[in-house]
């Protein structure tokens, strides 16, 4: 009996313990696989060229905006400037088609003022010619200068088409220049490397004298702005959770308190191969050599921190939830 009694307890404790356990994952859910995260931002050049100033350095923090390095901007100044002579020259090419035009928009007006006159004359000569007042010959030299003039109209007015003609051409060539100059001038604005989100410089190598290779990432910027919780959670433990929940957070870069935060997100997928992390996040099943059940990960994020709250990306943390 005695035995058996024994084994009555030591299974009665074994389910009291798991009822209890169940119990409490009702009302708290803890966890110390937490750690803090924010966003990286890869700062990468836009331009090719020797760096020539490294106004940063490691550690340091960064508003938007702030330089951070300069590439030599002697190539990109020389290239402005020779676009900048190519829209010069452009723009006075077309002055010169203005005048042109208007030259030869002038003897067109003179040419019509012929044709006019000796359009008048040939009809005053028929007139003639028809009483007999005149020879058919002065008619017919009439007829002559009036088909002489109508063509040196003709011809004016085709060297206006022709000089408006060169105008559009020169104007689509001015175009193309102030394009290019446009280009330049970015291409040169962006010798100058500026910090895209504020943060802290983290792991700066960069030294006067390298290369930077356009969309190549130079300096990393942990953002100021991004930062947030990563709480892996059992599969079983989730179930209860939802967005906007309360939860509290213990950091270990500053112990011995817990701040209040709120669940920002919940994982809806894990990827179930390690080396496979692409779209999805792995989370290692086994903790300490023991196999546990799939874990999520549960993005917490800080309620009204305080202001010189330092938190540092990749920290230790724990958290806990109340379901």
């Amino acid at each position: 009996m005695d035995q058996r009694k024994r084994i009555i307890v030591v299974a009665g404790g074994i389910v009291g313990a798991f009822a209890l356990y169940e119990i409490a994952s009702r009302f708290v859910v803890y966890t110390d696989d937490a750690y803090v995260r924010s966003y990286l931002v890869s700062v990468a050049p836009e331009v090719t060229g020797r760096i020539i100033a490294v106004h940063v350095v490691d550690n340091q923090e960064v508003k938007v905006g702030d330089p951070l390095a300069t590439i030599d901007p002697t190539p990109f100044q020389l290239a402005v400037n020779e676009q900048r002579h190519a829209v010069d020259e452009a723009q006075a090419q077309i002055a010169t088609d203005e005048a042109a035009i208007k030259a030869a928009q002038d003897v067109v007006a003179a040419q019509g003022s012929a044709l006019n006159f000796a359009k008048g004359a040939q009809q005053r000569r028929v007139a003639l010619g028809k009483g007999d007042f005149i020879s058919p010959e002065d008619v017919d030299a009439a007829t002559d200068r009036a088909t002489r003039a109508a063509a040196s109209v003709a011809k004016a007015q085709s060297a206006v088409a022709e000089r408006i003609s060169a105008r559009a051409m020169h104007q689509a060539a001015l175009a193309k220049a102030q394009s290019a100059l446009e280009t330049a001038e970015w291409r040169l604005s962006k010798t100058q490397i500026v910090a895209p989100r504020p943060g802290a410089i983290n792991n700066l190598r960069l030294r006067v004298g390298d290369t930077a290779t356009a969309y190549v990432p130079l300096i990393g910027i942990i953002d100021a702005e991004g930062w947030r919780i990563i709480a892996n959670y059992l599969q079983y433990d989730i179930r209860d959770f939802e967005v906007g929940k309360t939860a509290w957070v213990w950091l270990d870069s500053d112990p011995w308190r817990w701040r209040r935060a709120k669940i920002e997100g919940i994982a809806r997928g894990v990827s179930r191969e390690p080396g496979a992390e692409k779209l999805l996040p792995y989370v290692a099943p086994t903790t300490d050599w023991i196999r546990l059940q799939r874990r999520f990960p549960v993005t917490i994020t800080l309620v009204d921190p305080p202001a010189d709250l330092k938190l540092y990306m990749g920290a230790d943390a724990r958290t806990v939830v109340f379901p």
